[in-house]
């Protein structure tokens, strides 16, 4: 029995078990959102599972090697469709969450049967210290070779449907070289190797054809035709055209929508800009799809403006994409622009120059990651970067959905020792939207508004500060960086509407 292939065999079902749960609990954070709470269920209910299947193990007494083989095809076959049947359930059915949880325990008891039964079959080969350091050595490099190229090499090149299909052709593979490994100890391995053969076959079309499937699914995930879907690091991106324009997903999420965009730009933008002493420095956090960068660069004042967005998938599609280019006035290639891919709290804490004007367009609070850029610690080093005469605007999410996480967003500012001003508007793809204008202290107008705007007008804009009853002031808590309250007010109040 040749130990090298063995070892590693170790590794390539380690490496295999982690990616199908890390696939699972990705692909239920797009869908679902909340990322935390998906992946801190899928990850507990897996090792919970693994540890039903190393339960199990005690059970089998005869043909140890067959059982190994048969449980590695077995993982290829659940582990490897696992993204494509859990999008065609999430697209075509009710039972989504069964599906979901239902595959975690199954493909979790099977990877929990995995190493035990590979220990028995080598017991005779090595000393039990030898054997046991070595095979769980290995399985836990294979689990860090999983945990690094997920992230960086596998979700942004072959997304989530190839990524576990192709994981289930190596599972496969496993238990195919296993049918020649462990040939002394198996009864038929013919049968077993055209099994696996089968098996590979099947999963090798899926993995050509995985594009295709992707395709369908997000073609049944969205009203309009989808002319654009790519994966990175950090995010699904979805365009989508119908007759109203076109619109942005990101994880599933809308981030806007070209027919009504405007009605969310230009009061994020305009009333930071017409208030702040100067406007010759910008600074935008976020905003990625250079919409806001447009409304900024209305103002000829300008010399300068840095947008900072942590994923250069987006900044490059906004550069790249002619329709988006032409709705964001190709303002990511204004010789005024410089774009950073960075974190925006590293950003800040790193810098020293300081803004006349600061935008920060971040994504709703969903999330603990999002979480902090709302935090006390964040405004604290905002307000290190603005200017003494400096204005700046933070989007809030919604005062009518969510109220008490917008009037939490206010808090924490205040709390971070800013003057505010909160106000709203109405975007019909959204509802009604809510910012918080901020500064050192109470600014004045200090220019008009531009020209051409569709929806901003002075009377207008002093409309937007009066709040109706049922999105007045209410209490709320601040949000720190070690309760992160905002999430929580956050994922309750808007389940209510979902």
């Amino acid at each position: 029995m040749n130990k090298t292939l063995l070892y590693i065999t170790v590794i390539v079902i380690a490496t295999c078990g982690l990616v199908y749960e890390l696939v699972v609990g990705a692909l239920a954070s797009y869908l679902l959102g909340d990322s935390i709470t998906q992946f801190s269920t899928v990850i507990g209910g897996y090792l919970f599972a693994m540890g039903i299947g190393s339960y199990l193990s005690r059970y089998i007494d005869k043909g140890v090697a067959q059982r190994f083989v048969e449980v590695e095809l077995a993982v290829a076959l659940l582990g490897g469709l696992c993204a494509p049947l859990l999008f065609l359930t999430f697209t075509l059915t009710d039972l989504f969450h069964v599906a979901l949880y239902g595959s975690v325990i199954v493909i979790g008891t099977l990877v929990g049967l995995e190493i035990p039964l590979l220990l028995r079959i080598l017991k005779d080969q090595l000393k039990f210290k030898d054997l046991v350091s070595q095979v769980l050595s290995l399985d836990y490099l294979g689990a860090l070779a999983a945990s690094v190229a997920f992230p960086l090499l596998l979700v942004p090149k072959l997304g989530l449907v190839r990524t576990s299909l192709l994981f289930g052709i190596l599972n496969a593979g496993v238990g195919l070289w296993s049918t020649w490994l462990l040939a002394p100890l198996l009864g038929n391995p013919l049968r077993l190797r055209v099994k696996a053969v089968l098996l590979t076959v099947l999963l090798v079309v899926g993995f050509v054809l995985g594009d295709r499937l992707t395709t369908f699914y997000e073609d049944q995930l969205y009203a309009d035709d989808v002319v654009h879907a790519s994966s990175s690091p950090y995010q699904r991106i979805v365009l989508t055209r119908g007759k109203r324009g076109f619109s942005l997903f990101l994880n599933g999420n809308l981030q806007f929508a070209s027919i009504d965009e405007y009605r969310y730009h230009e009061p994020l933008v305009h009333p930071a800009m017409i208030r702040a002493g100067k406007v010759e420095h910008v600074l935008i956090l976020g905003g990625g799809d250079g919409l806001a960068a447009r409304e900024v660069l209305r103002y000829p004042e300008v010399r300068s403006v840095t947008l900072v967005d942590l994923d250069p998938a987006i900044t490059g599609l906004a550069t790249r994409y002619d329709e988006l280019a032409r709705l964001n006035g190709h303002s990511m290639t204004d010789g005024r622009m410089r774009v950073v891919n960075a974190d925006a709290m590293r950003f800040l804490t790193e810098g020293t120059q300081r803004y006349d004007v600061v935008v920060v367009d971040f994504p709703d609070p969903n999330n603990f990651a999002l979480g902090k850029l709302y935090t006390t610690g964040f405004y604290k080093l905002l307000k290190k970067r603005l200017s003494p005469d400096g204005v700046a605007v933070v989007q809030s999410t919604s005062p009518l959905f969510a109220r008490q996480s917008f009037w939490c967003v206010e808090a924490t500012l205040k709390a971070a020792g800013f003057w505010t001003q909160p106000y709203h508007a109405l975007v019909p793809s959204f509802g009604e939207w809510g910012y918080v204008l901020v500064a050192h202290e109470a600014p004045g107008f200090h220019r008009p508004l531009p020209e051409g705007l569709r929806f901003l007008d002075m009377a207008t804009l002093e409309a937007l500060s009066q709040f109706p009853p049922d999105m007045g002031p209410m209490p709320a808590e601040v949000n720190r960086l070690n309760n992160q309250v905002l999430v929580h007010y956050y994922e309750a109040e808007w389940r209510r509407w979902n």
